[in-house]
């Protein structure tokens, strides 16, 4: 099978774009695509700037954790920092960077990046670019004036086993911690 040759029967071909919503975060469009059939269909999606998220990773295997209000979920989640892009020009490094100061107060001496990961892809563009940070040193917190953040330590090994049992739900803090696992740095903590 050629695969390629099967994958332009899949192509949607962009006709038309509407703009749904501007907010402070997303932008909501309605386009209007052509099927492989010949027949139109209406695609509405969220446009977002993308994000950076970091695993801190500390000399004990620990990992530097958030937890948060999230309203749309209406919980408190426990996740890794993160944050979103400026601008869809901010480079990913940076913003990771600037997330971990933020939101934890550290600040790290070795920045690797892991993956990028398409969060939604049904109805976003998002892709959040995941690093793990080695080489910490604490600093203080200095989080945005909406943003409300407690910031804990815990092994990997139990980060590993609260995905397992459903406490850490957060589909990039998931990726983070399954692939620093499955790194050279995390093998030997968990």
């Amino acid at each position: 099978m050629n695969t390629k040759q099967e994958d332009k029967k899949l192509i949607e071909t962009f006709q038309d774009s509407e703009d749904i919503f501007q907010g402070t975060l997303l932008h909501v469009k309605r386009d209007t695509v052509l099927l492989p059939n010949g027949k139109t269909a209406t695609r509405e999606w969220i446009c977002h700037p993308g994000a950076s998220a970091v695993v801190p990773l500390l000399s004990n295997g620990d990992i530097i954790f958030v937890r948060q209000y999230r309203h749309p979920i209406g919980e408190i989640t426990l996740e890794l920092p993160a944050g979103k892009l400026d601008v869809a020009e901010e480079d990913p490094l940076a913003c990771a960077k600037r997330e971990l100061s933020e939101e934890t107060g550290f600040t790290a001496e070795h920045f690797s990046h892991l993956t990028t990961i398409a969060t939604t892809v049904g109805f976003s563009n998002e892709r959040i670019h995941i690093y793990l940070a080695q080489g910490l040193k604490a600093g203080a917190q200095h989080t945005d004036a909406d943003e409300f953040i407690n910031v804990v330590r815990i092994s990997l090994s139990e980060a590993v086993q609260m995905i397992k049992d459903g406490r850490i739900v957060d589909a990039k803090s998931i990726v983070g911690i399954l692939m620093t696992a499955e790194s050279k740095y995390g093998r030997a903590y968990v």
